[in-house]
């Protein structure tokens, strides 16, 4: 729950910028408070929240840094990660780092706590001056001249080392365009890095000059082709932050209000360019992790272009319990359920709270309103606590009513809220300016990208169940608002002390997050395509560096040639990567795809303009259409891009082949059973 302190509808007066809080469209989240507040009474122990010390801006900002991935910024250490994210940055995500790495500095530097390396010790000065524009963008987002430089992506046509072959030091076509490479630096510099790129990023998937744009997809429709009046694009292929900093620079943005009533949410269009749409689970682990710390800085960068802070303050921390279902963290659930089913994402004991919800209680009047019978629900958590991990909880003897008030007490047990309440006065800042939905989904679909695995997947199938409450709106009676009103106070809380009008304009927020998250369902799990770019070229600058591991530590530390020359093991990995045995017997154009699985297991495909995804699994359909039990399998595999500047990419069955061939030519093709989610 946000507090137990509020537990009336509070009397005040308002503003014209309070104006959004509507106490009365709330009364579904006061009784919810009610409720919550009964059942702890009740015998059901609120967790107490452990000792939290005073941290200071620098301590925060640090841990900023670490969780963005940049920790190497603050140890010094010699990161090949740390340094690619760096030279992936765009204009604003750079100011946002540096904005934060030079708070960090500088409040260390006060406290004398330690000696605290400028950036350019750590990765060296670049030869040439900063560029006029970049600073000047930099100090507009900043408002001050910072003293620290990050360092900046290094362009140079320049000779290459001494060791360095030409297939290993340069990238593919697709990462060397105007919108900022990496390459290796020449040998009469002593930079590795630099940040800031020229330009934002562009150009993730978007056509050729001339080329219409393919497919579109809606929040309702995936079959729509043109954008009808009432419906507003949103683009993936260009960073958030760079178009709203445009936007506000030519004050573009366009105004609106939070409102109850559902259908007044803009509904978007979404345009698939020819590389299709990616869903947070067919990328591998690897690379959404990547995901997730370029999710992080962006959002904040985002942010900084409103003057919002992305606030960092500890938020009280419980310790969870290591066994039973209620109080455990998500991360400890799904270990153990893993051991039943390897390939569970979403914690069992929830999908089978949501399996007895949709049996009888969909059409149940007040589903969610209701509190069921206090003691029955006393003792099913108690048997589900002892029995559930064992597989001997007899789950026929529990109605939809008990399942539904576990459900919520499961979320609001969780010794960490499923989403991040310590980002929700950034949101409420947000919308006091009055941002337009679109501005409020783009921070929204980041704070997503940024989640753990766990909670996002888990945010996921929780999303997708309500919506299939919703559907039954004319019978249950819970609306988008209803939902969103009653979960609040479960999938947001605090464990922090606020004031009457705090809470309620917490909870207004909270519920406006949630009703985004159940609109937008269908699109707020896609991959935002300028990030899939970024990681790409991440991928390649970590290959290049760790190829160039030995010319570099022979610029920045002057060691002899003798000593830095590649180890054998290093060449032999090399020389088995996909991209030598690819381009040693596969022409220019042609792909070999592999279906471990199939009976026809590998096959030689010409790639045309044209050649989708699913055309090439149509061909391995027809090869293996023999019998029928081929037939079904296939109908279950999806084409995966592997290797070269991606870890694993389950691609879209509307993807055309020869554009993602294009940006990486050393992949493998493989067709596979696309992971359950």
């Amino acid at each position: 729950m946000l507090s137990n302190e509020s537990l009336h509808p509070p009397a005040f007066s308002r503003s014209n910028s309070e104006a959004s809080v509507d106490s009365a469209s709330m009364e579904d989240f006061w009784r919810e408070i009610e409720s919550i507040k009964e059942s702890s009474m009740g015998g059901q122990e609120e967790p107490l929240p452990a000792e939290v010390t005073p941290v200071d801006e620098g301590e925060l900002e640090a841990e900023w840094l670490q969780d963005v991935g940049l920790s190497t910024l603050i140890s010094g250490d010699e990161e090949e990660d740390g340094k690619a994210l760096l030279s992936t940055l765009t204009r604003t995500q750079a100011a946002a780092v540096k904005k934060r790495y030079n708070t960090y500095t500088q409040t260390m530097r006060k406290k004398n706590k330690q000696s605290v390396r400028d950036v350019r010790d750590i990765f060296g000065v670049s030869e040439s001056p900063p560029r006029e524009t970049c600073d000047n963008h930099t100090n507009q987002l900043d408002g001050t001249q910072e003293e620290t430089e990050l360092p900046r992506v290094i362009k140079t046509s320049g000779s290459m080392p001494d060791d360095a072959s030409p297939n290993s030091t340069t990238l593919s076509d697709a990462s060397q365009d105007k919108e900022g490479s990496f390459a290796v630096p020449r040998s009469d510099s002593v930079a590795l890095l630099e940040t800031i790129p020229d330009l934002p990023v562009h150009s993730n998937g978007s056509p050729e000059p001339g080329q219409p744009v393919q497919n579109a997809m809606s929040d309702d429709d995936y079959l729509v082709k043109n954008i009808p009046p009432e419906a507003e694009e949103l683009s993936f292929e260009v960073s958030y932050s760079e178009m709203v900093t445009e936007a506000l620079k030519r004050n573009k943005l366009k105004k609106s209000e939070i409102k109850k009533e559902d259908y007044v949410l803009t509904k978007f269009i979404v345009q698939k360019t020819r590389f299709g749409l990616t869903e947070a689970g067919d990328l591998s682990a690897e690379d959404m992790k990547k995901i997730r710390h370029l999710s992080l800085i962006e959002l904040t960068a985002f942010l900084d272009a409103f003057g919002i802070q992305l606030k960092r303050n500890k938020t009280e921390k419980v310790k969870g319990r290591d066994s039973g279902i209620f109080g455990v963290p998500l991360a400890v659930l799904l270990d153990s359920d893993r051991k039943k089913d390897p390939g569970v994402k979403v914690p069992l004991v929830l999908q089978k709270f949501f399996e007895k919800v949709e049996e009888s209680g969909l059409e149940s009047e007040g589903i969610f309103r209701l509190s069921g019978c206090t003691a029955k629900v006393k003792q099913y958590r108690e048997e589900l606590d002892a029995k559930f991990n064992a597989d001997k909880f007899k789950w026929d003897k529990m109605c939809h009513r008990e399942a539904a008030v576990m459900l919520k007490a499961f979320f609001r047990e969780l010794p960490t809220s499923l989403f991040p309440v310590e980002y929700i006065p950034a949101f409420i800042s947000l919308m006091e300016r009055g941002s337009h939905v679109k501005v409020q989904f783009q921070a929204l679909h980041l704070m997503v990208m940024a989640l753990p695995d766990a909670n996002r997947d888990t945010a996921q199938a929780l999303m997708t169940f309500f919506n299939k409450v919703i559907a039954n709106e004319s019978k249950n009676r819970m609306s988008m608002w209803n939902i969103s009103t009653v979960m609040a106070p479960n999938l947001f809380f605090s464990r922090s002390k606020h004031s009457d009008y705090e809470e309620l304009l917490l909870a207004n927020t909270a519920a406006h997050i949630i009703r985004l998250m159940l609109k937008y369902q269908k699109i707020l799990w896609k991959v935002p395509s300028f990030l899939i770019t970024q990681v790409r070229r991440m991928n390649e600058a970590t290959m290049l560096l760790k190829k160039q591991l030995p010319s570099v530590r022979k610029l920045l530390r002057r060691k002899t040639l003798e000593r830095e020359t590649t180890s054998p093991k290093t060449s032999k990995v090399l020389q088995k990567s996909p991209s030598a045995r690819r381009m040693s017997d596969v022409p220019e154009g042609v792909i070999r795809v592999h279906a471990p699985l199939l009976s026809k297991v590998s096959m030689a495909i010409q790639l045309n303009n044209q050649t989708k995804a699913k055309d090439i699994l149509a061909k391995f359909q027809y090869e293996n259409s023999h019998g029928s039990s081929e037939c079904i399998k296939i109908q279950n595999q999806r084409l995966y891009e592997i290797g070269g500047n991606i870890g694993e990419h389950c691609l879209d069955p509307e993807a055309y082949i020869l554009d993602v061939y294009h940006i990486n030519p050393q992949a493998e093709w493989v067709i596979k059973p696309q992971q359950s989610s």
